[in-house]
């Protein structure tokens, strides 16, 4: 079918809220290109919002799904385990930097880890309070929507949201909202609503995904590890957009050097295949009692397959020196795009987790979202995938896979910047 009659259907049968505005249909992937069902040949740095960063298809994770598929594709692995599943937490549990020896869950999602990780969290402290952080992006089950740090379009239409999460600013300067100033937040919420005593749970991105791409200080990380020693609570970290090499090591945390109780992660973890996990030291995780924690998918076969394939695809193929090698090639365009165009500003990036923020007027930082949603619509036009975001919408984020080939990360980069030039002109061209 072309795109023209899978829009037909899609009006037709997709529910409103999860039907996607774009109007091409993925047909076949590579690496960092999509085909689309008319044919046309599209470059991808959105990777299914950071789910690829080794690519579409990697040969060996393809592969390796393929010999699970002739084997076991489903059990339960609560009613009958298999290798993959304990094998995928053997090696999680060694390069997953929290607290002692680590223990594994895995789950099928983001935001289904995050709800265990609160699970387990209250189970392990006899508390239910949980404190999160203004911008914070956590899923879209109702724990994890009261948990997410911006309202729309995620709880706007799905009434009362469940009770016990407290927000805290997050330290954004370049917004106006210091370090000291996100400090003195939280232990504001700690003493006037999440008492101590009845708060399980600090849950923080260590770069914010939706919320911009901005990274937490180590400073602020490390003064978080402290006030949760302090007062007897758990420090837990979403990896879900930040981890698997994004930011040039495996998991973001560990640019601070800050052990964390409690880490979530997803996306990347498979190259596509859905799968999640929540890992913490060995006591908070067997905190719950018997068959407290699981589901009917729950690390499936076929993605704990692909996670161990991904797993090795890091180690033999450099992935994290990858990352770190095209943040340095988009951080050296993103410094030419600040001098040549106006709107551009605040240029960021951790390895390869980058950004940039469109603005009216640099001097008082305004977000331009209009410009931000014009920009994507632009680049789809022009054969590119790219997606906004940020607390005010104005942020274009970039999550093209770590193995982009140069020229086609050349390609895509000048689409960028030749629908920047269509859109508001440059001072080169003024």
């Amino acid at each position: 079918m072309n795109n023209a009659q899978l829009n037909e259907l899609k009006q037709r049968y997709v529910a409103n809220g999860a039907a996607s505005p774009a109007t091409q249909f993925a047909d076949r992937a590579e690496n960092a290109l999509i085909w689309d069902a008319d044919g046309n040949r599209i470059i991808d740095f959105a990777g299914g919002i950071g789910v690829l960063n080794i690519g579409h298809r990697h040969p060996k994770v393809v592969e390796a799904v393929k010999a699970q598929l002739d084997k076991v594709m489903h059990t339960c692995q609560t009613v009958m385990p298999y290798e993959g599943y304990v094998k995928v937490a053997e090696r999680l549990s060694k390069v997953t930097p929290v607290r002692g020896h680590a223990k594994v869950m895995l789950a099928n999602s983001g935001a289904e880890a995050l709800e265990n990780a609160v699970k387990i969290a209250r189970a392990a402290t006899g508390k239910n309070n949980v404190i999160c952080f203004d911008g914070g992006y956590h899923g879209r089950t109702f724990m994890t929507m009261a948990m997410n740090g911006k309202v729309a379009p995620y709880a706007t239409d799905f009434g009362t949201m469940p009770g016990n999460v407290f927000r805290a600013p997050y330290p954004v300067p370049y917004h106006g909202v210091s370090e000291d100033e996100a400090l003195r937040g939280l232990k504001m919420a700690i003493k006037t609503d999440a008492n101590p005593r009845d708060t399980a749970a600090i849950v923080l991105e260590p770069v914010l995904g939706e919320g911009g791409f901005y990274p937490a200080p180590t400073s602020f990380l490390k003064a978080i590890r402290e006030i949760c020693d302090e007062h007897g609570m758990l420090m837990i970290v979403d990896e879900v957009q930040s981890g698997f090499g994004r930011t040039g090591k495996l998991f973001a945390i560990e640019h601070s050097g800050v052990e964390p109780d409690i880490i979530t992660m997803a996306k990347s973890m498979a190259d596509g295949m859905p799968i999640s996990a929540v890992v913490g030291t060995d006591r908070v995780m067997d905190a719950s009692g018997a068959n407290s924690l699981g589901g009917t998918y729950t690390g499936n076969p076929l993605s704990c397959a692909a996670t161990l394939a991904v797993l090795d695809v890091f180690e033999e193929e450099k992935i994290l020196e990858k990352s770190l090698a095209l943040g340095d090639k988009l951080a050296k365009r993103f410094g030419q795009w600040q001098s040549d165009f106006d709107c551009v500003d605040n240029a960021r990036n951790m390895g390869a987790m980058a950004a940039i923020d469109l603005v009216t007027d640099k001097a008082k930082h305004t977000p331009d979202a209009d410009l931000a949603a014009a920009l994507c619509k632009k680049a789809r036009e022009k054969g590119l995938i790219l997606l906004s975001c940020g607390l005010y919408g104005n942020t274009i984020r970039f999550l093209m896979p770590v193995t982009i080939e140069d020229e086609i990360l050349e390609e895509g980069l000048d689409i960028v910047e030749a629908a920047l030039k269509e859109l508001v002109g440059s001072k080169a061209t003024a």
